[in-house]
């Protein structure tokens, strides 16, 4: 059986690549306002016109009521370059696939599947930006992944990659980490079906009991940390916005909600594998 399979890694890139990384998302994320600008812009315009059709009111103009065109508006993106110099720096197939995620999130709000597509913030604390594989511009090695434009990136192995690479997601952190998400196509044993069921009561006191009589504390992570996030805290707030002390002691703070994010996924995960 196919299945997609996500494998992702910390990556440990160097000053040029930080800053290569920076502007591709900053790219990425100029590429879906603009194009999303422009759809926003028509979709007004089809409203006026059919608000006027309905008053019956002679309409003098040529558009066919197309909403955003996948291809056409990668076709658009040479085009746009040319007004747009910073784009010619960062890699073209990241700027592609984030035109390519504007128009499926249209084509499902449309669908009825979601809401309309909103514009894209810089102040977001996930920034990420994704880009495909081609030619073998993606691949990986024993201690550095091959990334477009980015070349060779160090970064902690932690597992083999199975399948056939298809994308490769490179994502910032708040508390300023990289990560990447090496998206395959690997194909997997299906496990045999059982007919054994285990009733799970999850409560606050203990974290979940079983029906057969196993029970899993709640180690309550936050409470561990509580005292030096709110101390954390405390020194931002004392700390001028916008300033460089301001921006260390909200790494400090951001890593604190990190571990403490990353210590209750890892005892999640651990429990669903058992």
């Amino acid at each position: 059986m196919i299945v997609n399979k996500a494998f992702k890694f910390r990556i440990y890139p160097n000053k040029e690549q930080i800053e290569l990384i920076n502007k591709t998302i900053g790219c990425s994320r100029f590429v879906f306002n603009f194009f999303l600008g422009k759809q926003k812009e028509k979709d007004a315009y089809w409203y006026i016109c059919e608000e006027m059709r309905q008053n019956g009111q002679l309409l003098v103009h040529d558009w066919k009521g197309e909403f955003l065109n996948k291809y056409e508006t990668v076709k658009a993106l040479p085009h746009l370059k040319k007004h747009y110099t910073f784009l010619k720096e960062v890699d073209s197939i990241a700027l592609q696939k984030s035109v390519e995620n504007l128009a499926d999130s249209y084509s499902r709000y449309y669908k009825k599947q979601n809401k309309e597509p909103r514009f894209k913030s810089k102040r977001n604390p996930v920034q990420s930006y994704t880009t495909k594989q081609t030619n073998g511009n993606i691949a990986v090695t024993d201690r550095h992944i091959k990334l477009p434009k980015l070349g060779l990136v160090r970064f902690a192995k932690s597992r083999e990659v199975a399948g056939r690479i298809m994308s490769a997601t490179v994502r910032r952190n708040p508390s300023g980490k990289y990560f990447v998400s090496i998206a395959t196509e690997t194909e997997v044993t299906e496990l045999p079906k059982t007919n054994a069921a285990i009733g799970v009561d999850v409560g606050l006191k203990d974290f979940a009991v079983l029906s057969n009589g196993v029970t899993y504390s709640n180690p309550r992570f936050f409470r561990t940390l509580e005292e030096k996030l709110a101390k954390a805290q405390r020194i931002m707030s004392r700390r001028t916005i916008g300033g460089s002390n301001w921006y260390k002691a909200k790494i400090k703070v951001a890593r604190i909600h990190e571990k403490i994010a990353n210590a209750r996924k890892d005892y999640l995960d651990k429990i669903s594998t058992e």
